[in-house]
């Protein structure tokens, strides 16, 4: 190729090349400053991009986990709170038990605490009435004869789920609503409170405690279990930083550079530009 041509300029080509290849650098380091991104999309590193992808899935799937979590959360604290209260009363209403084991306690006096001890009772079934969060009870249908039997919640971003049993509230009532009758009768009430396997209310009061440790039990296990998913979520996100975050630092000196680059790109193309016309001075 003649050096001295109008039909082709080599050093321009060459200043042209230069400039295109600084521009094209300079284009992706506003990209990653202005997204914030090393790996914006998948025209920037496609396996990375596709690892990237993979990572925020599981983020978004573990943060759904939590939010049932958190609901479950809601349920459990609101069935404890009411087996609490329940615990509190049925203590109370032992006290208006003995006190009917007592061959002493007649007439009125009788009839009063057995209306002290129905009144109880009907205070324990609005307790496990309003045992619910959400429309979702663990304690069962107190109008009904069972309870929704066991629930299952996501815990982890691939669908693992944990069980909780329901309690069975209307067994409960069942089993504690005595009748005037068999209030009214003092061997039959020191028989409900007796020690004996056939003791009915006893019965229900240490499987209530088993209910309650249950359940206390199942608060821990899911709030430790929202604890390790945020904690997870936090490595996630920091793994995805490493891989994907652009160095702002590294990416404003490097945007400073290929602007000085751009400019002497652009000067050197000119003066490539202007060395056919001394040419010009061949012909005068």
């Amino acid at each position: 190729m003649p050096l001295n041509s109008v039909n082709s300029n080599l050093g321009a080509t060459i200043a042209l090349q230069s400039l295109n290849a600084t521009n094209s650098a300079l284009q992706m380091t506003q990209k990653h400053i202005s997204t914030g991104y090393r790996v914006a999309d998948a025209t920037d590193d496609g396996a990375a991009y596709a690892v990237a992808q993979r990572i925020r899935s599981d983020v978004n799937a573990i943060t759904s986990a939590n939010q049932q979590l958190g609901n479950i959360q809601g349920l459990l604290s609101t069935t404890n709170t009411a087996l609490n209260n329940v615990s509190n009363l049925m203590s109370d209403a032992r006290q208006v038990l003995v006190r009917l084991s007592d061959s002493n306690t007649q007439g009125t006096q009788r009839t009063q605490y057995i209306a002290q001890y129905k009144s109880m009772v009907s205070n324990l079934k609005s307790f496990f009435q309003d045992a619910s969060y959400s429309g979702k009870t663990l304690v069962g249908n107190i109008n009904g004869a069972s309870g929704f039997g066991r629930v299952a919640v996501v815990r982890n971003e691939v669908g693992s789920t944990y069980g909780i049993a329901t309690y069975g509230g209307s067994a409960f009532m069942a089993s504690i609503s005595f009748t005037s009758t068999q209030l009214g009768g003092v061997s039959t009430v020191a028989a409900m409170i007796g020690t004996a396997s056939s003791a009915t209310f006893m019965n229900k009061l240490n499987a209530l405690g088993t209910a309650m440790a249950t359940y206390g039990a199942a608060y821990k296990y899911v709030a430790n279990q929202v604890s390790y998913n945020s904690d997870k979520m936090d490595a996630l996100n920091t793994g995805l930083g490493a891989l994907i975050d652009a160095d702002l630092a590294k990416e404003s000196a490097k945007l400073q550079a290929l602007q000085i680059r751009q400019q002497l790109g652009t000067q050197a193309l000119s003066i490539a530009n202007q060395a056919p016309q001394s040419l010009l001075s061949l012909f005068k």
